[in-house]
């Protein structure tokens, strides 16, 4: 009898990632439908004005500027949408156990190395640290109470010193406090971070900074974050 090989899983499609990632947008934001009519309504007015405007004037040339205008209501619609999508994605994970490592493991792009898994993690409170190595040096993020995260902030920082010596280490707290780093914040304030080391250093620090890293397998990760729910698919 030969062997059943299982059937690759299939990827949703172009339309299906669109329709899923409208949804999502909409459940924050349900005035986007609205907003997107219109801006392919004024992609139309505008190219009818454009071929209206400009000579010689036939109505063939006036329905192919009309046509133009609403392919580029289109692109402005899908901009705006994408654009909502990842504001919308930050509204509903903000304040939520696993928020930090979420954003850090999908949105720090390719000069960063870091997972959704924290290095330090206090299993009763949920309070967390978060790490990420790239070309700004060594970056710990606390995530929760700063009080109770003192000790595990220190410890983390203090190992990426002896195990990276020279290497700058930033400490970012993410929460909703006064002096808190907000959660849609945090991607763009780590890719600010100058540039302190090359790519081969990089590559280094990590792999030292992962040797001495003790295992926290064993213990509970923060859940509430659940990539599939909380970030729609984009259109590729």
């Amino acid at each position: 009898m030969a062997n059943r090989t299982p059937a690759p899983e299939k990827r949703p499609g172009f339309f299906s990632q669109i329709k899923s990632l409208f949804r999502f947008t909409r459940e924050v934001y349900p005035w986007l439908p609205w907003a997107q009519i219109a801006l392919l309504v004024l992609g139309v007015l505008l190219g009818l004005i454009v071929g209206y405007l400009i000579p010689p004037f036939q109505i063939w040339t006036l329905i192919l500027w009309a046509i133009s205008g609403l392919m580029v209501g289109v692109l402005g619609s899908m901009f705006l949408m994408t654009r909502l999508s990842t504001s919308a994605m930050y509204q509903k994970i903000e304040g939520r156990p696993g928020a930090a490592g979420h954003v850090m493991s999908t949105s720090l792009g390719r000069h960063w190395s870091a997972t959704d898994a924290p290095v330090g993690i206090n299993p009763k409170t949920q309070d967390a640290v978060y790490r990420t190595v790239g070309r700004g040096g060594v970056v710990v993020v606390g995530e929760g109470a700063r009080g109770r995260l003192t000790r595990l902030v220190n410890d983390e920082r203090s190992k990426a010193a002896r195990v990276a010596h020279g290497v700058p280490v930033t400490v970012l707290y993410v929460g909703t406090g006064e002096d808190d780093l907000r959660i849609a914040d945090l991607a763009k304030t780590i890719k600010k971070l100058p540039k302190a080391i090359d790519k081969a250093t990089m590559g280094a620090v990590l792999r030292r900074i992962e040797s001495v890293s003790q295992s926290i397998s064993s213990l509970p990760i923060p859940k509430g974050i659940d990539p599939t729910k909380v970030r729609a698919q984009r259109p590729r």
